[in-house]
C-alpha cells in the first residue's frame, strides 16, 4: 500500500482531515504523571485512546523527545509502536525537518521509517532533489517537504523572488513537476497564510498538504480549508497540537482532548 492510499483510506473511514500533534513536553504534562516511568508515553497513549476515531494522523515532533536523550527516544518509540499495534490504519508523521546530503539521509530514513515505523517525515528542500532521494525512493512512505511554513519569519527566504517568482512557489513547482514520481510527496503549507495556501494549491494540483498553524497559532479554519482542499474535497492533513493535548491540566485531560478534537474535526468538515 502506498502512503497516499493509506492516508485516503483512514481519511474516509474516520471522515477526518485532522491530525493531532503529539508535541508532548514533560514540563507541561500533569504533575501526577511527571514522576512516573514512561510519563510521555502514558500521556500520549491517553490522548490516542481518547481521539483515535476522530483523526487521520498523529504527528509527534521529534525535538520534544530528542531533548531527553535516550529516555526521550524510548518514549517516542513506545508511542509509535503503540500506534502501529493498536491503530495500524492511522498515519504516523514524524515532524523532524531533516535534510542533509544523501548518505546522511540514508541514516535518517532507517531511523524514522525502519526503527520508529513512521509513515512519513517532514524534510527540508534546500539541498535539492538529489540529496533527498533516499526519502523519495520509498513509495510506501510520505516525504513531506517544507514549502510555506507557519513561523513569523518564514518570509525571509520563502518570499524572496527568483526571476520574479517567490521561492516557495518554485519549491512547490519543482516538487509537483519533478520530485513526485512515486506519488509520495506532500507539501507543508501554513494555515497562518491562507492566501499562500491557495497559491500552492494552484501549482500542486491534487497533492496532499500538511497544514500547521491551526489552534494555538491562530490559523483560520474556514479560510484554510477553502484555500487548501483539492478537487476530491480532501488533500489536507490539518494539524493541531497544543490546543488539543493541553486542553486541560486536570485529570480529565484526555476527555477534554477528545472534546476539542471532535469540535475541530466538525468545524473542518463544515467547510469541505
Amino acid at each position: 500500500m502506498t502512503f497516499q492510499e493509506k492516508l485516503d483510506k483512514i481519511t474516509k473511514k474516520n471522515n477526518s482531515l485532522l491530525c493531532v500533534g503529539l508535541d508532548t513536553d514533560l514540563k507541561k504534562i500533569l504533575t501526577h504523571l511527571q514522576g512516573r516511568e514512561n510519563a510521555q508515553f502514558e500521556f500520549n497513549r491517553a490522548i490516542i485512546d481518547a481521539t483515535h476515531d476522530l483523526v487521520c494522523a498523529y504527528k509527534p515532533n521529534s525535538a520534544f523527545y530528542e531533548a531527553d536523550g535516550q529516555e526521550g527516544i524510548k518514549q517516542l518509540k513506545l508511542t509509535c509502536d503503540y500506534l502501529r499495534q493498536k491503530h495500524p490504519e492511522i498515519v504516523i508523521v514524524i515532524d523532524a525537518k531533516r535534510g542533509d546530503i544523501g548518505n546522511t539521509n540514508e541514516g535518517y530514513v532507517r531511523y524514522v521509517f525502519d526503527y520508529l515505523g513512521s509513515d512519513a517525515i517532514t524534510i527540508h528542500p534546500y539541498l535539492g532533489q538529489e540529496a533527498i532521494k533516499p526519502f523519495l525512493a520509498r513509495p510506501e512512505k510520505g516525504a513531506i517537504i517544507l514549502c510555506q511554513t507557519s513561523n513569523p519569519g518564514a518570509g525571509e527566504f520563502q518570499n524572496l523572488k527568483v526571476n520574479g517568482k517567490e521561492l516557495y512557489k518554485i519549491v512547490a513547482e519543482n516538487v509537483a513537476r519533478d520530485w513526485n514520481t512515486n506519488g509520495n510527496c506532500l507539501l507543508v503549507v501554513s494555515a497562518t497564510y491562507p492566501k499562500e495556501v491557495a497559491e500552492v494549491r494552484k501549482i500542486a494540483g491534487e497533492m496532499t498538504f500538511l497544514v500547521p498553524g491551526i489552534g494555538a497559532q491562530g490559523g483560520n479554519v474556514e479560510q484554510t480549508v477553502k484555500a487548501g482542499l483539492n478537487a476530491k474535497k480532501t488533500g489536507m492533513i490539518i494539524n493541531a497540537g497544543r490546543s488539543i493535548i493541553y486542553a486541560s491540566q486536570g485529570a480529565d485531560f484526555a476527555k477534554k482532548a477528545r472534546e476539542e478534537t471532535e469540535k475541530l474535526k466538525d468545524e473542518i468538515n463544515k467547510y469541505r
